[in-house]
């Protein structure tokens, strides 16, 4: 565009200075004519001969100017019709940008809107999973259930014998998550249902060594040992199916007896396995 601007500019300039060269051959003319009338009546007439080539010349130079005017107006022309087309080209190739523009801007909307959605699902479940660990380490912690206990805190001595049963405290407590045993009674209290395992331990010095675990008075197993001499050493097992408030404890057989120091040999234990629905 700037090439045309520059190529009007001489033209006009050119077309100026022509015609400025033709009005100054009019009156170039008008002053010969002028001349020649006062040298008519000054001089003798002269011959017509260098009137007529001045003429022929200013006929030539006016003709040659008006046909570099035509042909620098074609070559305008075309120049003008070439930039048309090369503008038309650039509109459509603007179009079809601008329209691929719109096109990838809704993609991006789209993907944007996509990726919210995702994201949002996403934190939901972040949350849901949140409140679902929150509700895991309660369930957890409601089934954090063991204890495990000897007889004896401090010290050394015989429990028995008895002339009936008796039910054993075992007062030190190693273990007590869950608070569902308790060492003044010797109870185990079901805090909720579930499988439960038991384990009693029972020894002596001679004699007979007797220990049962009951379940709601019910007996469910024996640890026993009968050495007239010696030590006596025996211990048991068992998983019993607990609803919540059952109460698991173990009892000392009547004529027998145990004995505990600080080594803790008679024990009672419990622990949750799972829990039942």
């Amino acid at each position: 565009m700037k090439g045309l601007v520059c190529l009007l500019l001489l033209l006009e300039t050119f077309v100026f200075v022509v015609q400025h060269q033709v009005d100054g051959g009019l009156n170039e003319n008008e002053t010969s004519q002028q001349f020649r009338s006062e040298d008519g009546r000054q001089n003798p007439p002269q011959t017509d001969t260098l009137r007529d080539e001045a003429s022929t010349d200013s006929q030539q130079n006016y003709h040659l100017c008006f046909t570099d005017i035509h042909a620098a107006l074609r070559e305008l022309t075309a120049t003008v019709t070439d930039q048309k087309g090369n503008i038309r080209e650039q509109k459509t190739i603007n179009r079809e940008l601008t329209t691929n523009i719109r096109a990838l801007e809704t993609q991006l909307r789209e993907q944007q809107t996509f990726i919210l959605e995702e994201m949002n699902k996403k934190n939901d479940e972040i949350s849901n999973l949140t409140l679902r660990q929150v509700e895991l380490r309660k369930e957890n912690r409601d089934r954090e259930i063991a204890f495990s206990a000897s007889l004896m805190q401090s010290g050394g001595r015989y429990t028995g014998p008895f002339t009936t049963e008796i039910t054993l405290t075992y007062r030190n407590v190693f273990t007590n998550i869950g608070n569902a045993y308790n060492p003044v009674t010797g109870v185990f209290t079901a805090p909720l249902k579930g499988a439960y395992m038991f384990r009693v331990s029972v020894y002596g010095h001679g004699g007979k060594a007797c220990a049962v675990i009951v379940k709601n008075g019910k007996l469910m197993v024996v640890a026993y040992d009968d050495q007239s001499k010696g030590l006596s050493n025996s211990s048991n097992g068992v998983v019993l199916i607990l609803e919540v408030g059952d109460v698991v404890y173990v009892r000392l057989w009547s004529k027998t007896r145990i004995h505990d120091n600080g080594n803790n040999h008679n024990t009672f234990s419990g622990f949750l396995l799972f829990p039942l629905r």
